[in-house]
């Protein structure tokens, strides 16, 4: 025989070993959904691959993690996940003046709950250098928009400002 042959033989009976040595399944794999057989996939020594059951219904691994379903209500702890709430988006209205010492912006909640968001404005003098960054929590009810007003809190700082900058999004405060 050639090299290459061997080379090519000894290369599949490895990988082989290798499989087999992890314990990976060409059958039931690991939550494969409710007894339907598909899928392959690593095995764990402790699972019982063949405690599911071939026609549908109630799917068990008795293994020690809380993976398991049912259709019995008995299994698991599958709970509903909740989901996080969205960042509301944010849209300068206005910048500071020696008139009106802080930002007006308005604030977007995409979100079917109310929240409080974080919003951010950056206070920029001619040269765009940032002379100030200053941030407040904004309350606004579920798929609305509320304005708000973002306080440069230190007058000495007005005569300096010529650009307000918020961020574009602000993520819930809570």
């Amino acid at each position: 025989m050639n090299s290459r042959g061997n080379t090519l033989r000894l290369t599949a009976v490895s990988a082989l070993v290798v499989l087999a040595l992890t314990g990976f399944s060409t059958g039931r794999g690991h939550g494969g959904g409710h007894g339907d057989g598909g899928g392959g996939g690593c095995s764990s020594s402790s699972q019982n691959h063949d405690s599911s059951s071939s026609g549908g219904g109630t799917h068990r691994d008795y293994d020690d993690d809380d993976d398991d379903y049912g259709t019995s209500g008995s299994g698991g702890s599958g709970g509903s996940a909740s989901m996080s709430p969205q960042d509301a988006t944010v849209e300068l209205v206005g910048c500071a003046s020696a008139k009106t010492p802080y930002a007006t912006v308005e604030v977007t909640n995409p979100n079917a709950s109310a929240g409080v968001f974080t919003v951010t404005v950056t206070f920029r003098d001619s040269t765009g250098a940032e002379v100030v960054s200053r941030s407040e929590e904004v309350d606004v009810p579920a798929n609305a928009t509320m304005t708000a007003q973002v306080d440069v809190e230190d007058n000495t700082n007005l005569p300096r400002i010529a650009d307000c900058a918020p961020d574009p999004y602000a993520p819930p405060a809570r």
